[in-house]
């Protein structure tokens, strides 16, 4: 349930401003997009009933074109499209009719739609957001600053809200999954992010380090019920699975399809102008014409298991929590940056993990969350939310900067880099600030030049290419500096886990 609907306004989720895309020239699809929901409850009732009938929003059918608007998400995504399109029959059948409604448009459709992403925020996101740091942060006050920092990052926000998605609920089943391990309810932290999984497979990312974890503390304390602990953590996992997939699960063919449709690889390396090193190295080396598909899936699968392996060697034989967000920040970088059919959007899957250290790195955190979202510039211009971005970006730069007084702590201790080198430490705060300020003229720059000035004929995507290549860079520097962090964390003796 996705799509870049037409905005309302400038300063809200409830008001964006509009679209540049005309919606007469090319019909909208969020009305038949919905109806596609309710009429796959349909075929999913009769699934569950005979065995005999797929969700047909996965296969090309009369009643669904794939390429106007088949799903490519995991089933969970199709549950709660179904649930949205019960809700939206019982307020006004015309936003769901079937065929008819290609193009509808209406105030309360759109203000429906926009009220469905806000919910999902309200009931996954933002309550796992608030438990972590309520319960998982330092003193009252800076518990505050941290909430309120977290929750106005401005990424996700705008592509929610803005461009319209609903990765709050994927990212938010992961952030329970990550509490729930973190307070000893590993099986129902197992489950959460299955369910995430289930949502999005984009959680790809987030998953190694999950698995890392859990048998890292199994293999702790296999003579004290590790591997009882390790079997039954497998059986909810197969069992989460198997829920979700159970109307996939009575033909081979229908299960192919399904997974065909959520790892198009026929989309290529990378989609649009990404901030990962396969688009940037491409401004040299056409990759995608000099290479077969086929060999760059390996060349990419190649460089994301080596550029991850020392996290996740690192965090199986010392899993702990701090290192388990480390590893999550890690490998969902290192997807982003190696991997195959990277978007722009996957950036998320590294930025909401790096809100965890919001209190505990604020200078390094907000550089990177204020990176993540510039990355992603010339999707919000594209999609008329220049106003928007402005505005989130300048208010989360300031509420960081005073409330966690994050362009303060930049000494070698608040880095979290004092085991190096001691003769760096007299240098490091004005070194940091100075690259920090770099930085950040950098993205104020590229982005006036991207607003005010024109490309030439002869290269048409400059500005695109400009900002992935300036967001590539600091992205490769973060990467090395968290991996810096985690594999000099100190070995803990001891195992985490308790089955409840």
């Amino acid at each position: 349930m996705r799509g870049d609907q037409e905005a309302l306004g400038k300063s809200s989720p409830w008001k964006r401003k509009s679209s540049n895309r005309s919606r007469k020239e090319s019909p909208a699809r969020h009305g038949e997009m919905v109806s596609h929901c309710l009429s796959a409850h349909s075929q999913l009732h009769g699934a569950l009933g005979s065995v005999s009938q797929p969700l047909f929003r996965y296969f090309n059918t009369s009643n669904n074109n794939l390429k106007y608007w088949g799903l490519d998400y995991p089933p969970f995504t199709a549950y709660h499209s179904m649930l949205c399109a019960y809700v939206a029959k019982s307020i006004n059948p015309e936003w769901i009719a079937l065929h008819t409604s290609r193009g509808y448009e209406s105030l309360g459709h759109k203000l429906f739609m926009r009220t469905t992403v806000l919910v999902a925020d309200f009931i996954v996101y933002v309550p796992a957001i608030l438990y972590y740091i309520l319960y998982c942060e330092g003193p009252g006050t800076i518990k505050v600053s941290s909430l309120l920092c977290a929750l106005l990052y401005p990424g996700l926000i705008l592509i929610d809200h803005g461009h319209f998605q609903y990765n709050c609920i994927s990212l938010g089943l992961a952030l329970w999954g990550l509490l729930g391990l973190s307070n000893g309810h590993v099986l129902l932290g197992s489950m959460a992010f299955c369910l995430a999984l289930n949502y999005k497979q984009m959680e790809l990312y987030h998953a190694l380090p999950f698995f890392c974890y859990l048998l890292g503390n199994c293999l702790r304390d296999l003579k004290g019920g590790g591997l009882t602990r390790l079997i039954t953590i497998t059986l909810v996992v197969l069992i989460s699975f198997a829920c979700c997939w159970l109307p996939f699960l009575t033909s081979f063919q229908q299960s192919l399809q399904v997974i065909q449709r959520l790892f198009p690889v026929d989309r290529g390396l990378f989609e649009d102008k990404v901030g990962n090193i396969w688009c940037s190295l491409s401004v040299i080396l056409k990759v995608k014409t000099i290479l077969s598909q086929q060999t760059q899936i390996w060349f990419s699968l190649a460089a994301t298991l080596l550029t991850l392996l020392p996290t996740c060697v690192k965090l199986t034989i010392n899993p702990t929590i701090k290192g388990f967000k480390f590893a999550l920040v890690n490998c969902s970088l290192s997807f982003f940056l190696f991997s195959f059919q990277v978007h722009e959007k996957s950036i998320l899957l590294a930025a909401v993990p790096v809100l965890l250290f919001l209190h505990e790195l604020p200078f390094m955190a907000t550089w990177f969350l204020l990176v993540s979202t510039f990355s992603m510039f010339p999707l919000f211009l594209k999609d008329g939310l220049l106003l928007p971005y402005i505005v989130t970006s300048l208010a989360f730069l300031f509420v960081t900067t005073k409330l966690l007084s994050a362009f303060e702590k930049v000494s070698m201790e608040d880095l979290q880099l004092q085991p190096f080198s001691q003769s760096l430490k007299r240098y490091t705060p004005q070194v940091a600030k100075f690259a920090f300020l770099l930085s950040v003229i950098g993205m104020a720059t590229l982005s006036l030049t991207s607003i005010t000035l024109v490309s030439p004929a002869q290269l048409p995507d400059l500005f695109p290419v400009l900002v992935s290549l300036f967001s590539c860079i600091h992205f490769l520097i973060f990467l090395m500096y968290f991996n810096i962090l985690h594999l000099s964390e100190p070995v803990f003796k001891g195992y985490q886990l308790a089955v409840k």
